[in-house]
């Protein structure tokens, strides 16, 4: 197997736990806004986001494929993150989930997230480096 076989798995790995950490937590979420779009329907959406591009990258493997779970990846970090030290209210349809705790499927999920940040811009790298004029993105 190549380091970039390695690489596009550990990804796709880091998307699937986020996934299944988001689906575990997402009932519970819902409890912020019970007859709202809810936190619970956020994260079963991001969940269902996290699983495609798992997807698409073991599909492809491309630049874009590494793009694009790095974005999910990058973007469902940073939502941990900020929502844990900051106290935002409703913005839009999205309601306020200030949770300032960190309980350990928070902490799995953040360091996974970070983790598979970290490995699917390094593959985006390690693909553009090595991609040849008949393979394309």
């Amino acid at each position: 197997m190549t380091m970039e076989r390695v690489l596009r798995w550990l990804v796709a790995a880091a998307l699937v736990v986020d996934a299944v950490i988001h689906l575990q937590q997402a009932s519970q979420m819902q409890l912020a806004a019970p007859g709202g779009i809810g936190g619970g329907t956020l994260f079963r959406i991001q969940a269902v986001v996290a699983l495609v591009a798992a997807g698409y990258l073991l599909w492809r493997g491309s630049r874009l494929a590494y793009a694009v779970a790095a974005v999910v990846l990058l973007s469902v970090c940073a939502a941990v993150v900020t929502y844990t030290y900051v106290d935002l209210p409703a913005i839009g349809p999205i309601p306020p989930m200030y949770d300032p705790f960190w309980t350990r499927p928070k902490v799995i999920s953040a360091l996974v997230e970070g983790a598979g940040a970290l490995l699917a811009v390094l593959g985006f790298w390690w693909t553009s480096r090595s991609v040849s004029p008949a393979r394309h993105g």
